[in-house]
């Protein structure tokens, strides 16, 4: 059926009664093809089920179309394998919605400059998918959003199309929860929370993620399943305050922190080890807790712990530019013309997501203070476009050699990849700024401080 015929179809359809497959749906569209959506277009193909990518990055349909991964941590073997199995399509054109039976929407919710919730991708996405919608489709949004999205605007949208959720058409919420990088967890074996508009909206859902994944959890509605992701990531990121602060305490006090978290977590109950950093990185923790506390506002609700905790974590930055500063004079030189190497560019060891990360408003301070800026990251050779940082787009990493680290006046560790050798660093550099701890255990001439 072509676009325009499934387009005709809803006005004469759409009232009636549609039972969910109870196997599934044969074809499922991915919307949004990034760290979240790749992984899931290859896991449905891997179930036995047809996949069709959808991004409006004309970049990432021609890597799949080509078999090439464009994720450092997903191989392109497993695209290619995908690909080859011909279950596996991608396309800038979302006309073809209407070959689907399910549609799963895995879009960007960033935060607004007023740390306010920008919902404009998940809402343009669904302008674009809803006129292709036909009874018996089942569509799932799996971006971090607050609790009331899915209802207030997935639901009103697919109505605009003549569909009823829960009769002709079947709306779900089913939060993600990847972690890029992590070589335990794969899309398919992290358990999947799922919630739906109506009864039958969730029995839909469950079918639709039980054709991939080994575990879905059933919920008792979209906003149970909305709130679950919130509170997934809030607790880290208050724990992760918690710690950040007890981090600069422990600094005054001359003890060092890390050891203090290390022999914490020997208590073989009643405590679970967090880290301190340079700041909060990806796409999760440093915006989801404002996505509730904005929400919360609307009912009243003051969510200061949550805010406490997320203003201490974006405060980091600032307290790892003074005490680098602080080096600085201790060794005669100021910030303004120091050369200052960042270590590291993507927001955790071992990935090359650079979204949110740290690093990126570390860069911004130390330039804005006078200090000639660079970064070497090797999973992130050259910096693409990013909303907030875009004067160091086109900036390419710095070659890892003696004469880079010997020139640098202050090294700042800001990812600690194992992929870098940390030994040169420790032989090579004069100043180190190890925010994670990653210089434990090496020895050389260079002067290592723990921020």
């Amino acid at each position: 059926m072509s676009a325009s015929q499934a387009s005709a179809t809803h006005s004469s359809t759409a009232a009636s009664t549609t039972a969910p497959r109870p196997d599934g749906p044969r074809t499922v569209g991915i919307v949004g093809l990034g760290y979240v959506g790749l992984p899931l277009l290859l896991a449905y193909a891997k179930a036995g089920k047809r996949a069709i990518g959808f991004d409006i990055d004309p970049h990432k349909p021609e890597q799949i179309l080509a078999g090439k991964s464009y994720i450092k941590h997903i191989p392109s073997a497993a695209v290619a394998e995908a690909r080859n199995s011909g279950l596996v399509d991608a396309t800038v054109d979302f006309s073809r919605i209407a070959e689907t039976d399910a549609v799963i929407i895995c879009v960007p919710t960033p935060l607004d400059e007023h740390l306010e919730p920008d919902l404009s991708y998940v809402t343009d996405t669904l302008d674009a998918i809803c006129p292709h919608l036909r009874p018996g489709h089942v569509v799932s949004l799996e971006s971090t959003t607050y609790p009331g999205t899915t209802e207030e605007e997935v639901v009103p949208r697919v109505k605009a199309r003549g569909l009823v959720p829960g009769e002709s058409v079947f709306v779900v919420y089913s939060p993600e929860r990847e972690d890029p990088g992590n070589p335990n967890f794969t899309a398919a074996n992290i358990p999947k929370v799922v919630g739906g508009f109506t009864p039958a909206c969730l029995e839909a859902g469950v079918a639709l993620y039980r054709a991939a994944f080994e575990t879905v959890v059933p919920v008792s509605s979209c906003g149970v399943a909305e709130l679950t992701k919130l509170l997934e990531n809030i607790y880290r990121a208050v724990n992760i305050g918690l710690v950040n602060e007890l981090k600069i305490v422990a600094d005054a006090m001359g003890i060092d922190i890390w050891e203090v978290i290390r022999a914490a977590a020997t208590k073989p109950f009643g405590f679970t080890p967090f880290y301190p950093g340079p700041g909060l990185g990806g796409h999760c923790i440093p915006i989801d807790p404002f996505y509730l506390t904005w929400k919360a506002r609307e009912y009243g609700v003051n969510t200061r712990f949550i805010e406490l905790a997320g203003q201490i974590n974006r405060s980091m930055p600032e307290y790892v530019v003074r005490r680098t500063m602080l080096a600085l004079n201790e060794r005669g030189k100021a910030v303004k013309g120091s050369r200052v190497l960042m270590l590291g560019l993507a927001y955790k060891a071992d990935v090359d997501d650079m979204r949110e990360s740290p690093t990126f408003e570390l860069m911004d301070r130390f330039s804005d203070l006078g200090a000639v800026v660079s970064y070497h990251d090797p999973y992130v050779p050259v910096i693409g476009p990013t909303r907030e940082h875009a004067k160091w787009k086109g900036v390419a990493s710095a070659v890892w050699n003696r004469e880079t680290i010997n020139a640098a006046d202050a090294v700042v560790i800001a990812t600690a990849h194992k992929a870098v050798n940390l030994s040169e660093l420790a032989a090579w550099a004069g100043l180190v700024i190890d925010t994670r701890d990653a210089m434990r255990g090496i020895s050389g001439p260079a002067t290592v401080i723990k921020s």
